[in-house]
């Protein structure tokens, strides 16, 4: 049988179209995005590598080492082509354009497409051992190259398969301290399986369920910078539903709407009230995560002693034209003439494509300087912990895209101000010295008129967007003296 493919050079090629252009159907079915677990990696890798083997084998010419890759990539790509998300869009030559590429495609080639290179080298040395006539010798720079890569492909695949953890809680002795909880769990939420971060010095503190921003943030990494959290609540830090370690729960997009977030957001609320025997919970959000916390709260206020937000949004649309107005005036005023005539050409949002947002919103920090490097506690630098794997921190990095995009259109008529005017538990308002104007001025306006059974605003004087990260220290004080209010309140539970 290799003889009569052998003998013609179209019937290998032949061959190889067929090979590669099967399994990029079956991984644009079966991992559309590129793998995403690690069950998937284990799995995709090695079947790469046999597609390489097959086709080199069948060509017995190292053109297979460049053939198949190349029609693979333009199968997957036509096949998957109704597939959602930056990560998986057209390639855009901006600066959050190239992350989505590295994210997106880059990533899945060095798992998939590189295997694929490999096996098709293997493939043209077996070729040449089992007698092709033309099959080229490997010499000794190509046995080289060969075993280096070999040793590069089975340590990306172990690195990537290795598991996150985090660490327990250690008494005085250094032992793992009784009675308390540090673990990674995954829960059923909406149908889908995200995963929960739970840490405390103590399983009958009070439990607080965190929210992180984006949409498609995760802020995993940002709670383990600063632990005094942990001191006197069992501190549980959701991955929403196709962020970080919850990426793989991302399709199908079309069920990803902010009323499943919401509905998600009191489903983990319950979820963790049920598991540690408490009636209400504390719930701190930030940035986008004070929306369907939010409306969580407005159609549940009984699961909640307290809502704490940080970063509070109140209306995308208008946040998002005052920023569009901000940058512009920074642009035209530092002599940025490329900037400035991209804006008006985009003109001001919202806009039907996703990345003309970022000549609107990537310049913050430069017109609008933090005391302190927020960008420590923000994406991608914040997934840099054990709890993060080499692959949910290429999966943090595509969820913040891919969750943007089916998300943010979704957010330009709400508007708390006219929604959300009244909630039935204590609010907190953190709100930071350096927030943005765009953000600010709406969440004040908002404040002022929200009608609750108790409400404060608390300014943190060197913070910005993220005053809980930024001032660990004086938000964990904060939560205390929150904690001594609602117990001291006359409907106290």
């Amino acid at each position: 049988m290799l003889e009569a493919v052998w003998s013609n050079r179209m019937v290998g090629l032949a061959v190889v179209a067929g090979v590669a252009a099967t399994a990029g159907l079956l991984a644009a079915w079966l991992t559309p995005r590129g793998p995403v677990t690690a069950a998937q990696v284990l799995v995709s890798m090695p079947l790469a590598v046999g597609v390489g083997v097959a086709c080199g084998l069948a060509l017995g010419n190292r053109w297979s080492m460049l053939i198949t890759p190349l029609l693979f990539i333009g199968v997957f790509e036509i096949a998957r082509v109704e597939t959602v998300g930056a990560t998986v869009d057209a390639i855009h030559l901006t600066m959050l354009g190239m992350f989505a590429f590295v994210a997106g495609r880059l990533a899945h080639w060095a798992m998939v497409v590189l295997p694929m290179v490999l096996g098709a080298g293997y493939g043209v040395w077996l070729a040449q051992r089992l007698g092709h006539p033309t099959a080229p010798r490997t010499g000794i720079a190509g046995r080289i190259t060969t075993a280096l890569t070999t040793v590069a492909v089975v340590a990306l695949a172990v690195a990537l398969t290795i598991p996150g953890s985090t660490a327990p809680i250690l008494g005085a002795d250094g032992q793992p301290l009784p009675g308390s909880i540090a673990e990674l769990t995954t829960v059923t939420i909406g149908g889908h399986e995200q995963t929960i971060m739970i840490r405390g010095r103590s399983v009958d503190n009070p439990v607080l369920l965190h929210l992180a921003g984006g949409p498609g943030g995760t802020d995993l990494g940002a709670m383990r910078a600063d632990t005094s959290l942990e001191e006197d609540f069992v501190v549980a830090t959701w991955d929403q539903r196709g962020t970080g370690k919850s990426y793989p729960a991302l399709d199908p997009v079309d069920t990803l709407t902010v009323e499943q977030a919401v509905a998600d957001t009191i489903e983990v609320a319950n979820h963790l009230r049920d598991r540690f025997d408490e009636e209400r919970i504390y719930l701190t959000a930030n940035s986008w995560g004070t929306i369907p916390s939010v409306y969580a709260v407005q159609q549940r206020p009984e699961l909640f002693h307290a809502y704490i937000g940080t970063g509070q949004m109140v209306n995308n649309r208008e946040t998002d034209r005052m920023f569009y107005d901000d940058t512009l005036t920074w642009a035209e005023s530092t002599g940025n003439d490329g900037l400035a005539e991209r804006m008006r050409a985009n003109g001001p949002p919202p806009y039907l494509e996703i990345h003309n947002y970022e000549h609107t919103v990537s310049y913050e920090h430069q017109w609008n300087a933090y005391p302190g490097d927020e960008n420590l506690w923000e994406m991608p630098f914040n997934t840099f912990v054990a709890e993060n794997s080499p692959l949910d921190r290429i999966n943090a990095l595509r969820g913040f895209f891919d969750v943007n995009t089916v998300i943010y259109p979704q957010l330009q008529d709400y508007d708390f101000r006219r929604d959300a005017t009244s909630l039935d538990v204590p609010v907190y308002m953190v709100i930071g010295r350096h927030e943005a104007r765009g953000r600010a001025v709406l969440a004040n306006e908002w404040f002022d008129q929200l009608d609750a059974p108790s409400k404060q605003r608390i300014v943190f004087e060197r913070s910005g967007h993220r005053p809980s990260f930024e001032q660990p220290a004086d938000f964990s004080a904060l939560m205390s003296e929150i904690v001594a209010d609602t117990d001291a309140a006359p409907d106290a539970p």
